[in-house]
């Protein structure tokens, strides 16, 4: 369980953190976490899931909402490659 903790920083230190947590894809939090870990010579826990999160682009697809027409079509994709090989 993680405790919190509220911090003061320079105006333009914040920006910079800010900035630099930003450009390596993580939280300004996270950020701060990771450079008290690594100045205590911590070993670092297990990853969070979150940082699986949008990673990409999903092209506009909606697999909640159009699962079953996907499924259809991912079926009957391998049947017509299944009957290719066995032709």
């Amino acid at each position: 369980m993680l405790s919190r903790t509220q911090i003061t920083l320079d105006p333009e230190i914040h920006r910079r953190a800010r900035r630099r947590a930003g450009d390596l894809g993580v939280s300004h939090a996270e950020y701060l976490r990771r450079l008290v870990a690594q100045d205590l010579g911590c070993s670092r826990r297990g990853t969070s899931p979150a940082v699986v999160f949008d990673l990409g682009d999903s092209g506009g697809s909606d697999v909640a909402r159009n699962k079953a027409a996907m499924l259809v079509e991912a079926f009957a994709s391998s049947r017509r490659k299944a009957r290719r090989r066995s032709a």
